[in-house]
């Protein structure tokens, strides 16, 4: 199956919110869809399981109208739709039938999914009664009952501890490994590092990047180098870059173990190198630097930071 956003505008009292958003998501891969706090996330995903509707642009699924009534999702929203007062498989087998499942094939599978989470003894509490992780878990099971096609999850890992925090990640990775579809939004970028091939940056309504993550890594990383040194901090051992290596690199970033440098001219690591064999740096450690997508993140959508 492939997933796709051609072109997407809305607006909410006479402001456009989404001013053309387009991209598209493949079976057996999961798409990191990324951007601070009310770039159009929510809304894009909205749009496109037609809980909204887009004021211009399609949803194509494998070329044709995307029509979501008839695909089986499973939608993890950010903002927890779970009944608190209501007992836990209870409203599970009550939301699944909504989606159509029958209620003993939806106990079956809420209960299959409630063990494998780990919180099975809770079947019969009530929500409000669980600590705020095991909730989190009620909820991805929740998405999961009716074996999806489409899997949505928003801020997924919210709430979670370590242990907690893996077993979500085998069930992620097992649901891409099955061949599911899978749009993954997290602020945690580790987690969208972890998983997601393709990522799409959204920032006041618009992609302002897209693609393979490898290939945006590569080429954010171009010409960029790292440095660090036995007998330099890195604040002095930027002082000595700016210092004595101005005509072949730049500070680019100051870590807090490394530098990034920007080469300034051809063959710039390969200056460097002669240059600091010449020098009285003891050479910890350089190479060719790759960005976190965090750094990519923050160069992209950081304009108000």
């Amino acid at each position: 199956m492939r997933l796709e956003a051609r072109g997407l505008r809305k607006s909410f009292g006479g402001k456009e919110v989404l001013h053309g958003i387009s991209f598209q998501v493949e079976s057996g891969r999961a798409l990191g869809l990324l951007g601070r706090n009310g770039a159009g996330k929510t809304t894009t995903i909205r749009v496109m399981m037609d809980v909204f509707r887009a004021d211009s642009g399609e949803v194509l699924m494998d070329g044709k109208k995307f029509e979501p009534r008839k695909y089986k999702i499973g939608y993890l929203p950010e903002e927890r739709g779970l009944y608190p007062q209501k007992k836990v498989l209870d409203q599970m087998v009550y939301l699944a039938q909504l989606r159509g499942m029958g209620a003993r094939e939806a106990r079956k599978s809420g209960m299959s999914w409630l063990e494998r989470l780990g919180i099975g003894e809770y079947a019969g509490r009530k929500l409000e009664t669980l600590s705020k992780g095991n909730q989190q878990k009620v909820q991805l099971a929740q998405t999961l009952i009716c074996d999806p096609d489409i899997i949505i999850l928003d801020e997924p890992f919210s709430g979670l501890d370590p242990v907690n925090s893996q077993i979500l990640r085998d069930v992620v990775r097992e649901q891409i490994g099955l061949g599911r579809l899978v749009i993954f939004s997290s602020h945690q970028m580790g987690y969208v590092e972890e998983f997601c091939e393709n990522i799409v940056i959204i920032n006041h309504g618009e992609i302002v990047l897209d693609g393979k993550l490898a290939d945006i890594k590569k080429e954010y990383g171009r010409n960029r180098l790292t440095l660090s040194a036995l007998n330099y901090t890195t604040e002095e051992l930027a002082a000595r870059m700016e210092a004595g290596f101005g005509g072949i690199v730049k500070v680019d970033q100051i870590k807090k173990r490394y530098l990034v440098l920007e080469g300034l001219c051809k063959d710039a690591k390969k200056k460097l190198l002669e240059a600091l064999a010449a020098s009285d740096i003891d050479v910890e450690q350089t190479g060719c630097y790759e960005p976190s997508l965090n750094d990519i993140f923050v160069m992209k959508a950081g304009d108000e930071a």
